[in-house]
């Protein structure tokens, strides 16, 4: 049976399961039917966020064992919530030191003839039958002749690093031992060894799994399902599913090991795509959803004067598009060289009359032109038509950009659609996910400035909607009933409540371009568009403290990989972000700024956290936000929650001594008071959310609404509440509610027929009815 609504919860080395039992009464009050867990298998130590696995077998030591699993279960039980768990088919952790991995330290020992060999993605012939790892700090005879690398005993040493010695090399002398191993050593950034193992994106840390094989599923997930079986988790989250070799085969392996297991699998889907239908889960984890949301609270006639204020400012000429086809190209050459190349071997061996240089080319056009993350191409079966529309789509388009290689392109994109071809798509489905994810969400997303609130995971800052709440309308009406719906995760850029305050700037064009040209006579020598970033930050998650809007700015910068990157910091460069950084945190223009927005900002976040607790799916509620959540990126996302502080406003919102205000309240108490009794009211009366339908509204403000019934409930919220109260609010708006007598969840009032928008709208900016039973 599928949640009403789930709470995520990052655990970590100091919240661990008996501090997620210490807050299960609050969020059994809060209305939530399941707590959602980020991983919970044994990881590396120090690890914040789960997913690098090391031991498929135990529970995180760390995060309480056994014991404490135990402790979260009972409070589970004694409340009534059920568990679901985030669980990664995709990789284990190359831990430091090595040793802690069992299954990969079996491979370092034994090589291709180790027991758990089949476990791991390793092209073994690329490495000459050993193991690549890149993790020394110099060539590996200066590790050797400085002594860095050592040997002791039975294992080599570098530093915190350790690796065994393989039987029947023992007896040999220094340094002959090291050439010897299963496995080579290469300084990090060497070029001229690269990796043969698949890794999770770029990080060298995370060893892909081979999970297809069925042996490597039943070792992998046994605990897990244990767990499942035993009652203690009712569902999983599958991460990074288009990271598999087969996701449809998984997905059919692990439904019906998990049997009804509630199932729902992080996959990001591009505007107008859907989930495989033949697919046995619930659906996503919501990034789909929350494109959408956001997108209702953007005015698209703003969005575009935006873009023309940001490209007088930053001089850029460029589309969007142009940016992600270069952050595309950049990441495809400087991360995934070992990836590219081995699948040009591949589509050479394939293609052998192809000329070679083409071909390479027609395999980078491709993989920077493909639409989507990834197509689910089969081996021996016959393509089916959204795969091909989508190759085709990224032909043309590839084509397009390289004239030249047109024929080539043509030839390589044959093959992929050939049911023979066999390694090749598989490798090709499985580059074209991980490009697309660090080109797209980890670089042109921290590239593209006009709006950087649309710059999110799932996002689509290239595309602009006509009609925002016609577009809604339709996601919702297709949308899975049991499907996750999110505003905010862990791997969320900016918070809900940061885009929220973000999106009224679509309203105020003029007023932010006035604000640009007063920030621009800031003193920095930090190029333009940095600067554009910055402030946006700065204004989007206020108030935030120097620390954490310096923190933010380098990470956004090393992933722009423009001018620094994680793999060659500019600390010149740098130290100038940090300077300009520090006087934007001071710069109360900027608050002032975020002051005239504020009555617009507050009905931007309850409404969004309406709709998204009110539509079809699931509603996640991350962690902390609840309340008002202005976290950015990793690690914010990870930050500690003052539960205390939010019991405390929920508390105060239940003993109910006042209806809230948007004007004299607390935004913190506003939302908490609206997200509660939603969520009760799902896990209450589920029989009144049983259907879709758009409410369309009638007026000269009928643009500022967004409205529908759900069968037993309609919401009805505003947007652009800005433009809205500039131009003297809803006057004569009204919606037509379904037939019967509605009560108003937060003001009590009854209402029937065609109502005024504004009555329905009285001191919150959102209104939720419930269709009332005649006795």
């Amino acid at each position: 049976m599928a949640p009403t609504a789930t709470y995520r919860l990052q655990l970590t080395p100091t919240f661990g399961f008996r501090d997620a039992a210490a807050v299960v009464p609050y969020l059994a009050g809060l209305g939530v039917s399941h707590v959602y867990l980020s991983p919970i298998l044994e990881c590396t130590p120090g690890s914040n966020h789960g997913y690098d696995v090391v031991d498929h077998g135990l529970l995180s030591a760390e995060r309480g064992g056994y014991e404490g699993w135990q402790v979260l279960q009972s409070a589970l039980r004694e409340h009534g919530l059920g568990c679901v768990v985030d669980i990664v088919p995709n990789h284990m952790a190359v831990p430091v030191p090595q040793s802690r991995n069992a299954a990969l330290w079996s491979v370092l020992r034994d090589g291709r003839d180790a027991a758990t060999a089949h476990w791991f993605d390793i092209d073994w012939d690329a490495g000459g039958g050993k193991l690549v790892l890149a993790v020394l700090g110099c060539g590996l005879d200066e590790a050797i002749g400085t002594q860095q690398l050592s040997r002791d005993g039975d294992r080599l040493r570098y530093h915190e690093h350790e690796f065994p010695v393989a039987p029947g090399t023992e007896h040999l002398g220094w340094p002959e031992v090291v050439h010897a191993q299963h496995y080579v050593l290469t300084h990090w950034s060497n070029p001229a060894q690269p990796l043969n193992y698949r890794r999770f994106f770029d990080i060298d840390d995370l060893i892909a799994l081979r999970v297809e094989d069925a042996d490597v599923f039943q070792q992998t997930h046994r605990l897990v399902l244990e767990l499942v079986h035993r009652g203690d988790i009712q569902g999983l989250r599958v991460d990074h599913v288009d990271g598999l070799a087969d996701p449809a085969g998984y997905v059919d392996r692990l439904a019906e090991a998990a049997g009804d297991t509630w199932l729902v699998v992080e996959k990001i889907l591009a505007p107008g795509e859907t989930l495989p239908a033949e697919w046995p889960c619930a659906g996503t984890t919501g990034y789909d959803a929350l494109r959408v949301l956001d997108t209702v609270w953007q005015d698209p006639a703003g969005l575009a004067e935006l873009a023309a204020v940001y490209r007088r400012f930053t001089g850029e000429d460029r589309t969007y598009p142009d940016v992600e086809r270069e952050a595309k190209r950049t990441v495809l050459a400087q991360l995934f060289t070992a990836e590219r190349d081995r699948l040009l071997a591949l589509a050479s061996g394939q293609l052998p009359a192809v000329d070679r240089t083409l071909l390479g080319e027609a395999l980078d056009e491709l993989l920077v032109a493909m639409p989507v993350y990834r197509t689910y191409l089969e081996p021996g079966r016959k393509p089916d038509a959204r795969d091909c529309e989508v190759l085709e789509r990224a032909r043309r388009a590839a084509a397009e950009q390289r004239p030249a290689a047109a024929a080539a392109i043509g030839e390589f994109t044959a093959s992929l659609l050939d049911p023979a071809t066999t390694e090749l798509v598989v490798r090709f489905q499985q580059l074209s996910s991980a490009l697309t994810a660090k080109g797209v969400e980890d670089t042109a997303g921290y590239r593209w400035h006009a709006l950087v609130s649309s710059c999110e995971v799932g996002g689509d800052p290239g595309r602009r909607s006509d009609d925002p709440v016609a577009e809604f309308h339709e996601h919702a009406g297709r949308m899975a009933a049991a499907g996750m719906t999110t505003l905010s995760t862990h791997d969320t850029k900016r918070g809900e409540d940061v885009r929220a305050r973000l999106a009224t700037l679509t309203e105020v064009p003029a007023a932010r371009a006035a604000l640009v040209d007063e920030l621009q006579a800031v003193d920095a020598a930090v190029d333009l568009p940095t600067r554009y970033l910055a402030w946006q930050t700065r204004l989007g998650a206020a108030p935030i403290d120097e620390e954490r809007l310096t923190a933010y700015l380098r990470k956004a910068c090393r992933e722009a990989k423009l001018a620094t990157s994680w793999t060659a910091p500019d600390p010149g460069y740098e130290a100038a972000v940090e300077h300009y950084a520090r006087a934007l945190a001071a710069d109360a223009r900027i608050d002032a700024f975020a002051g005239e927005l504020r009555l617009g900002w507050i009905s931007n976040l309850l409404a969004q956290k309406a709709v998204q607790l009110t539509m079809p799916g699931v509603p996640d509620v991350y962690q902390g936000a609840e309340g008002i959540h202005l976290a950015l990126v990793d690690p914010d996302n990870r930050r500690p929650v003052d539960y205390g502080a939010l019991g405390a406003v929920l508390a105060d919102a239940d003993r109910g001594q006042r209806p809230p205000s948007v004007r004299t309240d607390d935004p913190q108490r506003l939302k908490v008071h609206l997200t509660s009794r939603l969520l009760r009211l799902r896990r209450d009366r589920q029989d009144l959310f049983t259907r879709y339908q758009p409410l369309p509204a009638q007026g000269v403000a009928a643009r500022h609404v967004l409205a529908f019934s759900r069968g037993g409930v309609v919401a009805v919220v505003p947007r652009l509440p800005v433009t809205l109260a500039g131009a003297g609010g809803f006057r004569d708006t009204t919606v037509a509610l379904p037939s019967g007598s509605w009560t108003s969840l937060f003001s009590g009032t009854t209402h029937a027929g065609t109502v005024r928008v504004e009555q329905l709208l009285t001191d919150l900016p959102v209104a939720v009815l419930t269709r009332e039973v005649s006795a």
